[in-house]
């Protein structure tokens, strides 16, 4: 796999507080990867480092198959999660202002930018101030202006933050058209959902160590329970009888005529064994896998248990449906 970023054994302290401990990532070229932990867990130290505001006590880091230099900050477009425009500035003045500071010549910089504010609805704004801006039209302006200078490198920390759905929806559209173009993408935030959608890769820090990493479908795979949630009609018996070493019944819902089971696989046994058990005793018009979403194994991997664990079932999971009326 060729990865555009690197970073090898990364460590970092402040005055009476450990930041990040040997912390190793590599971001594919070409995909969202996602930066993710609690609160303080050293997300935006790393972040900072990356783009050179900071430096590591220890360990490397590598654009492409390079050293991190200065020069490659040219290459780099990063939304921090604080938001910083100059309010008594005209918000084209400043967008301009911004784009030539990455290189970008004025002419093709005003032209960009009159097309990108179009798109985003900005351009009546044009010749407003900031300070009359809504707090999610400056993250608009901000992210156009980050992502202006097509850096090969984006870092986005949270940047959803403050903006409506419709927003939110139009800013994932061309976050994905960014990476479908080439762009690879470290996207830091606490919306699980959003990791769902966008991301290939995570890496998840608790505590200023990494403690989980890789592709989100073989981490969803890893984390899988096992446990089929099913619907039947026309039972020839109790589905009770189910329960042996090979099942275990969870959960019994009968409603209209019909029951809605959720039943781990003990021992190994694949779902096909499952579905050729039922279909003997029952009308299965569905069955599902319930695997467990990406909120629910953040907050495994964090706490050492899923939400609800002993009680019914992680109830956020989602299911992977194998059959359907």
């Amino acid at each position: 796999m060729d990865f555009l970023f690197k970073a090898e054994g990364v460590s970092k302290s402040y005055t009476g507080h450990r930041a990040l401990t040997n912390v190793s990532v590599s971001v594919p070229k070409g995909s969202i990867f996602g930066l993710l932990g609690p609160n303080g867990a050293g997300k935006t130290t790393l972040i900072r480092i990356i783009n050179q505001i900071i430096g590591p006590d220890e360990g490397a880091l590598y654009y492409g198959n390079e050293l991190l230099r200065p020069e490659h900050v040219h290459r780099i477009g990063y939304l921090p999660e604080e938001r910083g425009l100059y309010k008594k500035m005209q918000v084209g003045e400043q967008a301009l202002y911004l784009a030539q500071l990455k290189g970008v010549p004025a002419a093709k910089a005003k032209k960009m930018l009159k097309e990108w504010f179009e798109k985003f609805d900005l351009l009546p704004w044009w010749n407003k101030k900031v300070e009359e801006l809504s707090k999610g039209m400056a993250q608009k302006v901000q992210f156009i202006v980050t992502i202006l200078h097509n850096p090969d490198l984006l870092i986005f920390d949270e940047p959803f933050s403050g903006f409506d759905p419709i927003n939110v929806n139009l800013l994932k559209q061309e976050i994905l058209n960014l990476r479908n173009n080439g762009a690879t993408i470290i996207f830091s935030t606490h919306n699980m959902g959003s990791v769902e959608e966008l991301c290939d890769h995570i890496a998840l820090i608790n505590k200023a160590e990494k403690i989980l990493d890789g592709n989100v479908r073989d981490i969803k795979r890893n984390y899988s329970t096992n446990i089929y949630q099913v619907e039947l009609s026309n039972l020839q018996q109790p589905i009770e009888q189910l329960h042996s070493t090979r099942y275990e019944l969870l959960k019994v819902i009968p409603h209209n005529g019909m029951v809605t089971a959720r039943i781990r696989a003990m021992n190994n046994t694949e779902p096909n064994e499952l579905l050729k058990t039922l279909l003997p005793i029952a009308q299965v018009n569905t069955f599902s896998e319930l695997v467990p979403s990406m909120n629910d194994i953040f907050i495994k991997t964090v706490t050492g248990k899923f939400p609800q664990e002993g009680t019914d079932y992680e109830l956020t999971a989602h299911g992977n449906s194998y059959l359907s009326e």
